[in-house]
């Protein structure tokens, strides 16, 4: 299981995006195992996509949950008030809701490694001091 953010989920799903072969090659090494991310991801990569290649795109970006490659992980009350807490200590970066939905959400699966374009990664922390393995 490896956690993905809004760029890859995009670039995945539409062969004109400027990251599909550094993210399609990235993906081809990971571990077996579903994809994760967070609603707020997976919202943004939906609006995203359609402005992008359409309805089309929207589809391939559904199939990846419908083929067991993508599971959308749903947030806890908990992880919603981690996530105020992380946009909180990190306003200065700044962390979107998006972000802040993937850092609580590997703190709560205790995963580090995330599939993501976005260097904001490099320099979150998580709840025990531990850095993410950014990938690719």
């Amino acid at each position: 299981m490896t956690l993905v953010d809004t760029g890859p989920l995009i670039a995945l799903v539409n062969r004109d995006d400027p990251n599909y072969a550094v993210c399609r090659a990235a993906a081809g090494r990971l571990p077996l195992g579903p994809l994760v991310t967070s609603w707020p991801c997976f919202t943004e990569a939906m609006y995203m996509v359609f402005r992008a290649g359409g309805y089309p795109a929207q589809v391939a970006l559904w199939t990846l949950r419908t083929a067991g490659r993508l599971i959308i992980h749903d947030l806890t009350a908990a992880e919603i008030d981690r996530m105020m807490t992380l946009m909180d200590k990190y306003r200065d970066t700044p962390m979107d809701l998006a972000d802040a939905s993937l850092v609580a959400t590997a703190e709560s699966l205790g995963q580090r490694a995330i599939l993501t374009l976005d260097s904001h990664f490099r320099v979150y922390r998580l709840a025990d001091g531990s850095t993410f393995e950014v990938v690719p």
